[in-house]
């Protein structure tokens, strides 16, 4: 089995023999068909939740002082610094916890000043664009764990082909500028959109990691990849609110 997010591929899944499970994800021999059986305890759910609360809370201090302190450098400093770190625990085949805590503490550096920027802007918007991204988050797990979503190769090829369009449509707005008007609104939706669907695909990851026995350690790896996936839709959620309200 392959990870589908770009954070998660190929590195923590490299003990998981693909003919343990089925399209599922569910196991379909015993315990003797997985590769190299982790000798610590296998990794739960509930492991997976606590890591990403406990990043999440070093990510909203960090956040703090940076919307506090109100400058701009923070910024570059933490997409700079989260870069680098998103990069290093992205193609590291050893789960580094201390690189994962220090990626959520440049990402509040980062969030906290643009969100402070934002919030001058727009009274509330930051308020708004939380709960947003909270009930989005909340619709996409309900929609996943009712079956009415489901990971299948053409869904992640659809996925991985949007997103490789973005990101190249991304760097060129760096030149000429994000659309306007109804344009910027519908590419803005279609941002969210995607964010929302890499969500699902963090979800399954992270099922099928879970009926794989794949060692505790390894929720690490889960949490960074859905505080990854959960701050670009923040971030994206962030723009769209910012672009409907302008036009009001």
């Amino acid at each position: 089995m392959r990870s589908s997010n770009p954070v998660l591929t190929g590195r923590g899944f490299a003990r998981i023999n693909p003919d343990a499970l089925d399209r599922t994800g569910a196991p379909t021999q015993d315990a003797n068909t997985l590769e190299s059986r982790p000798s610590s305890a296998p990794m739960s759910i509930d492991d997976v939740i606590i890591k990403t609360a406990g990043l999440f809370a070093v990510l909203v201090t960090v956040g703090a002082f940076a919307w506090n302190a109100a400058n701009p450098a923070l910024a570059l400093i933490g997409f700079v610094g989260g870069l680098i770190l998103a990069l290093v625990n992205s193609f590291s085949k050893k789960v580094r916890p201390g690189f994962v805590i220090a990626y959520s503490a440049f990402q509040g550096l980062a969030l906290g000043t643009i969100s402070q920027m934002y919030e001058s802007a727009y009274n509330g918007i930051v308020g708004q664009a939380v709960v947003a991204t909270a009930c989005a988050f909340a619709g996409v797990l309900l929609a996943y764990k009712s079956g009415k979503i489901r990971v299948t190769p053409k869904f992640t090829r659809v996925l991985m082909g949007s997103l490789i369009g973005y990101f190249v449509f991304g760097i060129a707005t760096l030149f000429i500028g994000f659309p306007s008007g109804g344009l910027g609104t519908l590419i803005a939706v279609g941002g969210v959109a995607l964010a929302s669907m890499f969500i699902v695909m963090d979800l399954d990851q992270i099922e099928k990691a879970v009926a794989a026995k794949v060692p505790a350690e390894e929720s690490w790896r889960m949490a960074f990849g859905l505080m990854v996936t959960l701050v670009w839709l923040y971030l994206e959620v962030l723009r769209l609110i910012s672009i409907l309200r302008s036009n009001d």
